[in-house]
């Protein structure tokens, strides 16, 4: 007789828990086997698991145990209330970074017609959120990374949108435009905070889209350079940030834009993490 699936969850949340792993990761893990959604689960606990859901459930929970990410065993991520594509090359989209879209959204309504540049996609999810929630934008993305272009070009295909992709670095593939919206969630951690991280990020999410020489402020100070000239006249930036950076960050942009309107703006558990500049010359 096989396992009925709140059993098999119990018995996979207890292991994640003695290793100190995300215990709802066997939830995500149980939803995507029996394919079912979160509603459809809690409706049919006492189901039982046919053999192979039973057999594919406990292989990748052995995965889980390894410390893998649930969201490269499964291999997408929810995001803005849409799928991605996410693996080893891209970044996993954070609940966060939908606050500097959402953020975005509001603060670019002035702008009849609006083109955004996001720099460092990755997995393509600002650029995809935001030209979904806003079809009349022009929307172009930017990485240094062939491997994660490749999965935000297949994310852009997925959620039905056009986005104009482009390889390399920082703003050099978007030097030759003017600008209504640039959005970025750089690299930001300092390379010393590296012992205070979960192993699950250490050892399976790509360094390059995490850490960021000058105690983690290294982007933020090439973008705040170069991106005054390439800004049109009414213009926002919006980047996230770690916690503790809000008021090196806003200085360095409220340098570059000495008449712009900076602000530090909150997340929903209370940590500095967006930074806005409004520039209206």
């Amino acid at each position: 007789m096989t396992e009925k699936i709140h059993e098999a969850l119990n018995k996979a949340k207890s292991l994640l828990e003695s290793k100190n792993l995300d215990e709802h990761a066997a939830k995500l893990l149980m939803e995507h086997v029996t394919q079912k959604s979160s509603a459809a689960l809690l409706a049919d606990l006492r189901e039982p698991l046919t053999t192979e859901q039973h057999k594919d459930f406990w292989n990748k929970t052995e995965e889980l145990l390894t410390g893998k990410p649930v969201q490269h065993i499964i291999g997408t991520e929810q995001f803005y209330g849409l799928s991605f594509e996410v693996n080893e090359h891209v970044l996993i989209p954070r609940p966060e970074t939908e606050e500097l879209v959402l953020g975005a959204l509001e603060r670019s309504r002035k702008f009849l017609e609006c083109r955004v540049a996001d720099i460092g996609t990755g997995s393509g999810a600002i650029a995809i959120a935001f030209k979904k929630e806003r079809p009349g934008a022009v929307v172009t993305a930017t990485d240094i990374s062939e491997a994660a272009l490749k999965v935000a070009k297949r994310n852009a295909k997925r959620n039905e949108v056009d986005v104009d992709f482009r390889i390399g670095n920082l703003t050099e593939p978007i030097e030759e435009e003017k600008w209504d919206v640039v959005l970025s969630n750089p690299p930001y951690i300092a390379w010393e905070e590296s012992g205070e991280m979960s192993s699950t990020v250490l050892d399976f999410e790509p360094h390059s889209a995490l850490f960021a020489d000058e105690d983690g402020l290294f982007f933020y100070k090439q973008l705040a350079e170069k991106l005054p000239p390439l800004m049109n006249p009414q213009s926002l930036i919006g980047v996230e940030i770690g916690y503790l950076q809000g008021r090196a960050v806003s200085e360095l942009f409220q340098k570059a834009f000495p008449d712009a309107r900076v602000s530090v703006v909150k997340d929903v558990n209370g940590k500095d993490r967006m930074i806005f500049c409004e520039i209206d010359e």
